[in-house]
């Protein structure tokens, strides 16, 4: 399969996770994909991106060798949703991220989850990071709690949800 000209057709549900099917746990086909992600034009990259996601859901260790350049990529304010919301969604997901870049990734999803016209889909995302990094953390946790608080009257449903979800498992470490 020629994974850029599948991405470059027209959208077709199923697409995604036939791609994802192919890649499987190859590990070079998964680094053409992330080459796609970071070198192509915008609508080859926004849909490789959305295959991550698909991809490290069955087989995150493949996202490892890309941490660092997803994470740094996060400083670009010129990056596409697309690509955010799946970083965000693949760093949510994926258990014990390095310690070397767990700052950094604090500090995005912090910015992200503060952020008043950031796409709610990114923000819960962004919590839920947040919270994994933080588990160990209390003062992580009570900040991300005040954070989740201030913002839960004005939430959309999704943020509620989610946000209503992590505060019961901050309260569970927290106990002040």
């Amino acid at each position: 399969m020629d994974i850029r000209s599948e991405l470059e057709k027209r959208y077709e549900n199923g697409l995604m996770p036939r791609i994802a099917g192919y890649i499987g746990n190859d590990q070079a086909r998964f680094d053409h994909l992330m080459e796609l992600v970071f070198g192509s034009e915008p609508s080859v990259a926004r849909r490789a991106s959305w295959v991550i996601s698909h991809c490290t859901e069955r087989y995150p260790h493949l996202v490892r060798p890309w941490l660092e350049k997803l994470v740094h990529s996060l400083s670009n304010p010129g990056l596409d949703y697309s690509i955010v919301r799946s970083t965000v969604k693949v760093l949510a997901e994926t258990g014990d991220l390095p310690e070397v870049l767990q700052g950094y990734i604090l500090e995005h999803c912090f910015d992200l989850l503060l952020n008043p016209k950031t796409a709610v889909a990114i923000q819960v995302h962004a919590m839920q990071a947040i919270f994994n990094i933080s588990k160990d953390e209390p003062d992580l946790l009570r900040e991300l709690r005040e954070v989740i608080q201030g913002q839960m009257e004005y939430g959309t449903a999704g943020f509620k949800a989610r946000g209503k979800r992590i505060l019961k498992e901050i309260g569970k470490v927290v106990k002040d």
